[in-house]
């Protein structure tokens, strides 16, 4: 039995920032970072001089391919003043900006700094969306690619099994679209802040304008059964269970536990922090479930010393609406096969008792991959300090969030467990 996994040394998140998410072919990744990076030196209460960041982890998948740009944290390094000082890139797909977190902490645990900035960055929309699908493809296992793989087949076939096996159908989707949707008009950040219902009313006033037939839509659920415009994408995934394409950037200062309150009053701790790798499709035992997630989730919790059920909240990695169902059951959560059950009871709302995706998730906050990972934990953070605005979790003691973010086809996972002491 091997032994508990403890940071030598406590890490405290001291600020953070978010890019708006969206499609700016206009802009570049340079320009993102410096607005994530100028909310974060606003946000550190009793301010930060940038000269004291001892090293930076910067996220990014795969600019390389996106704006045919390699080689970014020079890149940033120069953009923030932070040069001769080492950068240092970190790439694990959809879970790159998560890496650069663990290695933030780590490097601060160690002892050899004190003072670390995280970050990530992704560029994808100067990309058709049939190239997008292949740089994203590039995250796939060569079994996968080989066999014609998208990420949207990818989670079709997992999305059949999962029905197949616990006698569901493509309808418990819409639960989790739903209410994602619901909470997206609440983050001034998200890519598309319009729920399911806005939706509908957009496109009803369009047919009046153009003079066409009204649509007889009687809920939100008849809008997305609705194949004319919630066409199928990669069956059962339809065009609203899928994240869309996002441009984006993400930042985090993370300091040393005992220099925390020169910052501010308030710091965010790191209770727990897991990483986890797992198989390709072919290879995998259960493919409605991740191994690398499972892991990362056992790690994070036996650091911390809390189970699943002190996680009062957490964002998790809804690439598209069926991932988001897995995703509760392999944390814990909920019992294999129960994910589905809690989504349709409202379990997972805002005002329910396991608030999940409070940001709008991936699915309409954006994903832009590389900044994806830091993204999530800017959310927990802004949660747990009470500055979420119109999205705040409704609960006076709000005290344990978890981010859960997963790489390319379930090879790569962290989850993340902050607190507020």
């Amino acid at each position: 039995m091997g032994r508990k996994k403890k940071l030598s040394r406590g890490v405290a998140v001291v600020g953070g920032g978010l890019s708006k998410l969206g499609m700016f072919k206009d802009q570049n990744s340079k320009d993102f970072f410096s607005e994530s990076y100028l909310e974060m030196l606003g946000s550190v209460d009793k301010g930060i001089d940038p000269k004291d960041i001892e090293a930076i982890y910067l996220g990014n998948f795969t600019n390389d391919y996106f704006v045919n740009q390699a080689h970014w944290g020079p890149i940033i390094s120069d953009l923030v003043g932070h040069v001769p000082k080492p950068i240092t890139r970190t790439e694990g797909a959809c879970a790159s900006s998560a890496l650069a977190f663990r290695e933030g902490v780590f490097a601060i645990a160690s002892g050899f700094y004190d003072i670390v900035l995280v970050g990530g960055l992704e560029q994808m929309s100067r990309r058709s969306t049939e190239e997008v699908a292949e740089g994203l493809g590039m995250a796939g296992s060569p079994y996968e690619v080989a066999a014609g793989f998208t990420f949207p087949g990818v989670f079709g076939t997992i999305a059949t099994s999962y029905f197949a096996k616990y006698n569901t159908n493509r309808e418990t989707l819409f639960n989790v679209t739903i209410k994602s949707h619901s909470n997206a008009p609440l983050n001034p950040k998200a890519q598309f802040p319009l729920s399911i219902r806005d939706f509908m009313n957009a496109r009803i006033e369009r047919c009046k304008q153009k003079g066409e037939p009204i649509p007889d839509w009687k809920d939100e659920k008849d809008f997305l059964r609705d194949t004319k415009v919630n066409p199928p994408i990669a069956w059962p995934m339809h065009l609203f269970d899928c994240c869309p394409i996002s441009d984006g950037a993400a930042c985090l200062l993370l300091v040393a536990e005992d220099i925390a309150k020169n910052f501010t009053d308030e710091p965010i701790y790191v209770a727990g922090i897991g990483q986890g790798s797992g198989y390709s499709l072919h290879a995998t035992s259960n493919i409605t479930s991740f191994e690398a997630t499972r892991n990362a989730a056992k790690e994070a919790y036996e650091m911390s010393g809390f189970t699943p059920d002190d996680i009062q909240f957490a964002e998790v990695h809804d690439c598209f609406s069926m991932a988001e169902i897995l995703h509760l059951e392999d944390l814990g959560f909920y019992k294999p096969g129960e994910g589905h059950k809690a989504t349709a009871e409202g379990l997972t709302r805002l005002d329910g008792p396991k608030p999940i995706n409070t940001s709008g998730g991936l699915k309409t906050k954006g994903h832009p991959v590389g900044a994806t990972g830091a993204a999530q934990i800017y959310e927990v953070w802004m949660q747990l300090r009470e500055r979420a605005g119109k999205r705040q979790v409704p609960n006076k003691n709000l005290r344990v969030g978890g981010a859960h973010n997963l790489g390319g086809t379930g090879g790569t996972c962290t989850f993340t467990i902050l607190e507020r002491r």
